[in-house]
């Protein structure tokens, strides 16, 4: 996120995505799929005046370089105590995987949207709701029983 510009934003209704550079130097473009966040990201960039360059920026007067990572980790450590919650920022990462596969979305489609070379990788956030665990085994218990009959 540090490292992202202005200019990797495409925010045309429908289709906002972001193109994002990761490890390796690999490129890929990730759908900005909640519109509540898009119209948040929308705001951010009207009210700081944001047309290119860091979409993030390091000095106060918004005018820096890129925001560090460690600058950036400082901001969150204030914001959650401002919350009251304990979580760290890289718990996003994990949290945000965790959610789409509880919503059915199939691991390599998580695993792309990570940019994880591997579905190993991505199986270490893959961490199921016991609902959703009851409804899949449940669904293949049906199956089951109607192939038997």
């Amino acid at each position: 996120m540090c490292g992202l510009y202005v200019e990797d934003l495409d925010l045309r209704l429908d289709d906002e995505h972001v193109r994002i550079c990761g490890k390796g130097g690999s490129v890929r473009t990730v759908l900005l799929d909640d519109r509540g966040y898009v119209a948040l990201l929308k705001l951010y960039l009207a009210r700081a005046g944001y047309t290119a360059g860091p979409l993030f920026r390091a000095s106060i007067n918004g005018r820096g370089g890129s925001l560090s990572y460690d600058a950036a980790h400082h901001r969150w450590q204030g914001y959650c105590a401002a919350a009251g919650v304990e979580i760290d920022i890289h718990q996003l990462r994990q949290a945000h995987a965790t959610e789409l596969i509880n919503a059915g979305v199939s691991i390599e489609a998580v695993r792309r949207r990570l940019g994880h070379a591997s579905t190993e990788t991505t199986q270490l956030y893959a961490l199921l709701d016991d609902k959703v665990t009851d409804v899949e085994i449940r669904a293949a218990r049906r199956r089951r029983d109607q192939a038997i009959h």
